[in-house]
C-alpha cells in the first residue's frame, strides 16, 4: 500500500512510499484512510527539524490529523464496518507514569509516551492502518470529511477546559475572551468560545481575506493590533501562535483573576525585552494564571466530536480552504494567502 513516508531528522528525504501492510500488533480494528490534515508539526518534521522513527526502523510514516472509515472490528468494540472514526495521536509511556496509568497520557511525567506520525509510531497518512479500539473515537456521520478537523479541535477542548478548571479556583463568570491567531487552531479556539456563550475577540495580521469572514460569520469580532486595542482586560486569553512577543502581551493584559492558555508553540532563538518584575507584580496581586497546554486524551477527542456536531457544517467547509490528493502531497505545503486547513485525500 501508498504511505507517505520521512526520515526523521533529515530534510528533503519525504516521499510516497510502497510498504507493508499495517502490523497485526497495532491492533484489531482495520481503518481504510479518508483525509488527513497538514499542520506546522508536519511541515518540522518534513523540515528535519523534529520527529522520531520507530524502533528499529529508518523512515516514519507522517500523518496525524486523521479520518478514516473502519474495515473490519472485533465484536464488542463498539465499532462497525464503515463507521467514520478519528486515531487518538499519543499512546501511553510503557512503565506507566502515574498520569499515564489513568487514561491522562496528554500530562505524560517521564516523556516515553509514542505519538502516531510524530514520535516512534506510525502516523495515519497512509491507505490503511491498525489500531485498538480504546484510540478510536467515531465521528457523527453527517459530518462527513469535516471529521478530520476533529484533532485539532480536542486540542483547543484541552485548553478551554484547562481555563475552565483553573478559574473554578474562585467565583468564575467569564464573559470576554481573546484568541491570537486565526489558524485552524485559533479559529476552533473561537468556536468553542462562542459556544460556550462568550463574547470573543481574534487577533490575526490579515486585515481583509477569508481569516476576517470567518471570525464574523462565527459571531466574534475581529481584530489587527494590539489586545489592549480589542478588548481590555479580558477573562480569557488563548494563545495560537507561539509568537513570543504575543505571548508576553497576553499576560501583560490580561483581566483581574483571568487566566492565559498557551498553546502555540515558541520557536525560541529570539530575545524580548520584559519587565519581569511589573509582570509578576500584576500576575500576584491580580490572581491571574497563566497554563501551557498541549496534545489530548480522549476525553478531549470526544468533547471535540461534540463540538463539531453543534457547529454550523458551511462554516466548517470554509475552514478547509484546499484538497490535494495523495501523488499531490508535496502542493500541501505550499502556502497560499487564504490557507487555513489543507487536506490530503486519501481514499473516497
Amino acid at each position: 500500500m501508498k504511505a507517505l513516508t520521512v526520515i526523521p531528522l533529515q530534510k528533503g528525504t519525504a516521499e510516497l512510499s510502497d510498504v507493508e501492510e499495517p502490523p497485526e500488533s497495532d491492533g484489531p480494528v482495520v481503518v481504510e484512510t479518508i483525509a488527513v490534515g497538514i499542520c506546522g508539526t508536519d511541515a518540522e518534521i518534513l523540515s528535519g527539524a523534529y520527529g522520531w522513527a520507530p524502533p528499529g526502523r529508518e523512515r516514519l510514516v507522517l500523518g496525524h490529523e486523521s479520518l478514516g472509515r473502519v474495515v473490519e472490528a472485533p465484536g464488542g468494540s463498539g465499532l462497525a464496518k464503515d463507521d467514520l472514526v478519528v486515531g487518538i495521536v499519543r499512546r501511553p509511556d510503557p512503565v506507566p507514569c502515574a498520569n499515564c496509568a489513568v487514561g491522562e497520557w496528554d500530562f505524560c511525567r517521564n516523556g516515553e509516551y509514542t505519538e502516531r506520525g510524530i514520535k516512534q509510531h506510525d502516523g495515519y497518512l497512509s491507505e490503511r492502518y491498525r489500531i485498538t479500539p480504546e484510540f478510536v473515537v467515531k465521528v457523527d456521520p453527517a459530518l462527513g470529511e469535516l471529521g478530520v478537523l476533529l484533532e485539532p479541535t480536542s486540542v483547543v477542548a484541552k485548553a478551554w477546559e484547562q481555563v475552565e478548571r483553573i478559574g473554578g479556583r474562585a467565583h468564575w463568570e467569564p464573559k470576554t475572551a481573546v484568541v491570537t491567531g486565526a489558524g485552524p487552531v485559533g479559529l476552533l479556539a473561537a468556536l468553542i468560545g462562542i459556544q460556550r456563550g462568550l463574547e470573543v475577540h481574534v487577533i490575526d495580521q490579515m486585515e481583509t481575506g477569508l481569516k476576517p469572514d470567518l471570525v464574523r460569520a462565527l459571531g466574534g469580532q475581529y481584530h489587527t493590533g494590539h489586545i489592549s486595542d480589542a478588548c481590555p482586560s479580558p477573562d480569557v486569553i488563548v494563545e495560537c501562535t507561539g509568537v513570543g512577543s504575543l505571548v508576553f502581551d497576553a499576560i501583560e493584559h490580561i483581566g483581574p483573576g483571568g487566566v492565559v492558555c498557551l498553546t502555540g508553540v515558541s520557536s525560541g532563538g529570539r530575545a524580548l525585552d520584559v519587565d519581569a518584575g511589573t509582570l509578576n507584580r500584576n500576575m500576584v496581586l491580580e490572581n491571574e494564571s497563566v497554563a501551557g497546554s498541549v496534545n489530548a486524551n480522549r476525553r478531549h477527542y470526544e468533547a471535540g466530536a461534540e463540538a463539531l456536531a453543534k457547529a454550523d457544517r458551511s462554516w466548517l467547509e470554509r475552514l478547509i480552504t484546499r484538497k490535494v490528493g495523495l501523488r499531490d502531497w508535496a502542493s500541501a505545503l505550499e502556502r497560499e494567502p487564504d490557507d487555513v486547513k489543507v487536506v490530503v485525500e486519501v481514499g473516497s
